[in-house]
């Protein structure tokens, strides 16, 4: 390895999932660096994620949404970076945008894939090649820019994993005043921010929610706001026993509810990342999308994917019209998974 640099700064990822699995990154900078100080550009939202990563020294608010241009701006705010003389940049975002904020900001050195044109030979000094059959995850792609490109990434990543604050959590339980009974807790996210096709059916969720309440569970549903109508069709068929936080938590508060549970059925999305960096034992269900490119990084965990001959497609609808990826995905399996899970921890 070269010599330690004093500070390195990583453009983070623009979305939940992908926030999480950049841990491994942060934790791979601190065992190759450990005195290095790491900060990060993030959006604004990824505050709850980063003050649950101990390697993590500050995070910079990054202002601008994932499609805005204003290069304007950008070149000012790039300008500001230079007064913390960063001796590295490591950048996640594959766009040319994300690439020129850094270059303006005048870090010596630049690392990332190559991208966007021209970013590579005009922006970025580090410049990698990314041969995808080598690193198929995700995962591995932000690892690999931790070392110089010299340096093979190693067989074993360490994972996510997230630090919880007990205040944080008896705060979270007394603002939604919630039992503090020993019934066992089981957190449902039904929803996926990036389309119908990650989404398992409202009314499987439903008839899971029903089993496990019979059974003396406590069940909670968590999401977004753009998930509120799941909400609704899910409790219309179970209208008792179940608590909604879908579209009433912050991220935060989300994060304390997930660490609480004592287990997570969730489709491929952010809180099923967020999940497996609480090491919440986690059934982990994949539709349209694959397992080998995001997988929920943790042991405790089930991944459920028919791997039909359609699949993986990445669409954010059934390109088919079936949806049969999800649609025979039955509840049964899904219980299944979750009580082989449990006896097996």
């Amino acid at each position: 390895m070269p010599s330690s640099p004093q500070r390195i700064l990583v453009f983070a990822p623009s979305w939940v999932g992908d926030m999480v699995m950049a841990q491994t990154l942060f934790a791979l900078l601190k065992l190759y660096y450990p005195t290095t100080l790491i900060d990060v550009l993030a959006p604004a939202w990824s505050k709850a994620l980063l003050e649950r990563m101990p390697e993590i020294n500050y995070a910079h608010v990054f202002p601008f949404a994932h499609k805005e241009l204003k290069l304007r701006q950008r070149y000012q705010f790039g300008k500001k970076l230079r007064q913390y003389h960063y001796d590295q940049a490591i950048i996640l975002p594959n766009t040319l945008k994300a690439a020129f904020v850094i270059y303006v900001a005048a870090i010596p050195l630049r690392t990332g894939w190559r991208g966007e044109w021209p970013r590579s030979w005009l922006f970025l000094n580090d410049a990698r090649k990314l041969d995808k059959r080598a690193m198929p995850q995700m995962v591995q792609r932000f690892a690999a820019l931790a070392a110089p490109a010299s340096v093979s990434l190693p067989l074993v990543l360490p994972k996510p994993h997230f630090l919880v604050s007990a205040q944080m959590q008896q705060a979270t339980r007394e603002k939604y005043a919630l039992r503090t009974n020993s019934a066992p807790v089981l957190v449902l996210a039904p929803g996926a921010e990036f389309g119908p096709s990650k989404r398992w059916p409202a009314m499987y969720f439903a008839q899971v929610a029903e089993k496990k309440i019979q059974q003396g569970w406590q069940v909670w549903l968590l999401g977004s706001v753009n998930d509120v109508s799941i909400a609704e069709d899910i409790q219309q068929r179970v209208p008792n026993g179940i608590v909604n936080f879908i579209g009433r938590t912050s991220l935060a508060e989300a994060v304390d509810l997930l660490s609480l549970a004592t287990a997570v059925i969730s489709n491929d999305s952010g809180l099923m990342h967020i999940a497996a960096a609480l090491q919440r034992p986690l059934v982990a269900i994949y539709g349209s999308t694959s397992p080998r490119f995001t997988p929920p990084l943790t042991d405790c965990v089930r991944i459920l994917s028919l791997e039909l001959a359609c699949s993986p497609c990445f669409k954010r609808t059934c390109p088919l019209k079936h949806w049969q990826c999800m649609l025979e995905l039955k509840p049964v399996k899904v219980l299944q998974a979750l009580d082989e899970l449990l006896a097996s921890n």
